[in-house]
């Protein structure tokens, strides 16, 4: 498995229709064939693609343009590219922020687990641990929505600082719900932020925006095989091939966990499956979900003969951060597995978590943080589909910290068993009986 996500990792930045994303869907049908899967099928899905270039900041005392100090960071994904924007800056809560370059601090969010821990259905941590831990989230407090505020506003740019992180980082892949929005907009590291706020708190400043990125539609492709089972019904096994950078945990992860699923499954006559395996992995997940929601659409036919959907994303490490770095801490992330409300199918997961000794497990409700998972799979929850879908959600998660060594190794193979326990458990189970 790790061979794997080092291989996926080797491709490079894997954003939608990025030809390194492109070559991870290729390799992985590739692995379907040679693992055995049967139909194994690209599937296409249009989709937008961003693409960033210069992301510059000049800033001056206002009346004094010879002082003039240059930024440099990350453009925000689908914000709208600018040539010398010049405006006065201003915070973001300014009286009139309109037609100017705004200026906003983001923190992450900071989650008490014993808060989950309450939401839970289960709970699955005899070290206690959900007592004290706090988990960082990748996200502020407005998620997705970080600059939306600033176009409410309506303002011409917006400038985050990323100062509340804790680490040095301006590589935050965030928003990726791929929706074009009308402001030109970059991040700031933590240590630009501070040099920023120094400058801004000695009195007004002007400031001229670079911003260069460009968006286009492509057809990327959902990887799709099977393996014949019992029965009409069947099982999906589901994650995503495309990241923000050449991430490991976003998902190189997820697809190792997916083709491991494939090697035992194929390895099992099919009269002993317990029902016909679908194993998907899917397109444009920074892309709002594309690949998801085509595979939905495009499939809408055999839905309700599916009994369960089985996400499998993210097996990440823990870490602390120092205010430049990050530590690995040895720990894995808090593990959610958003399941259905079935008495059954909870009560499998539960099981399959203590068996395999599977420590800082949630079972959460598909709708603890809102309509749906926040899952690249939320799709087939939408679509009615009985789930049980696994996450992690690191503080690196959407940055170009998630490499290798963030993998959390020791929870490879006990991820593995319990996605196998649970499909186990689904044996003379139909797809009716769970949704009723």
């Amino acid at each position: 498995m790790m061979a794997e996500i080092e291989t996926i990792v080797g491709f490079g930045v894997r954003r939608p229709g990025y030809a390194a994303d492109q070559r991870a869907a290729q390799w992985a049908a590739r692995r379907f064939a040679e693992i055995g899967l049967l139909d194994v099928a690209l599937e296409p899905v249009e989709l937008p693609m961003w693409e960033p270039g210069e992301a510059r900041l000049d800033v001056w005392p206002a009346g004094d343009v010879a002082a003039v100090e240059r930024f440099t960071g990350f453009a925000l994904p689908y914000t709208r590219g600018c040539v010398d924007l010049e405006r006065d800056l201003v915070p973001i809560d300014a009286a009139d922020a309109r037609d100017q370059i705004v200026v906003e601090p983001l923190s992450f969010i900071e989650l008490p687990q014993s808060l989950m821990r309450d939401e839970a259905t289960f709970a699955f941590d005899p070290d206690g641990d959900f007592g004290t831990l706090v988990q960082t989230l990748p996200f502020g407090p407005r998620l997705n929505q970080v600059a939306d505020a600033a176009i409410e506003a309506g303002a011409a740019g917006y400038v985050g600082m990323l100062t509340g992180l804790p680490w040095e980082t301006s590589s935050y892949y965030v928003p990726y719900d791929a929706k074009p929005r009308a402001l030109s907009a970059l991040w700031l590291s933590r240590s630009g932020g501070h040099r920023l706020q120094r400058l801004t708190s000695a009195g007004p400043c002007r400031a001229r925006l670079n911003i260069d990125g460009t968006t286009t539609t492509v057809t990327s492709h959902n990887v799709v095989g099977h393996l014949p089972g019992r029965g009409a019904e069947r099982v999906i096994i589901g994650s995503h091939h495309d990241a923000p950078w050449a991430s490991a945990v976003e998902d190189a992860s997820g697809m190792a966990l997916v083709l491991a699923q494939a090697d035992h499954w194929a390895g099992v006559p099919a009269g002993d499956r317990p029902h016909n395996l679908t194993f998907l992995l899917t397109a444009g997940h920074m892309a709002d979900g594309a690949g998801t929601r085509a595979f939905v659409t495009r499939h809408a036919g055999i839905l309700e003969h599916v009994v369960l959907e089985l996400h499998l994303e993210h097996a990440a490490a823990e870490v602390r951060g120092d205010g430049e770095r990050l530590a690995l801490t040895g720990r894995p992330e808090p593990r959610w597995w958003f399941t259905s409300t079935e008495p059954a199918l909870e009560a499998a997961v539960a099981d399959a978590l203590r068996h395999e000794d599977l420590r800082r497990s949630l079972v959460l409700r598909p709708t603890v943080f809102g309509a749906a998972p926040t899952t690249d799979g939320s799709a087939f929850y939408l679509a009615d589909v009985p789930i049980v879908q696994f996450l992690t959600a690191p503080m690196y998660l959407f940055d170009a910290a998630d490499t290798i060594d963030k993998i959390h190794v020791p929870s490879l193979e006990p991820v593995t068993r319990v996605a196998i326990r649970i499909i186990e458990s689904l044996r003379g189970r139909t797809a009716a009986e769970l949704r009723n």
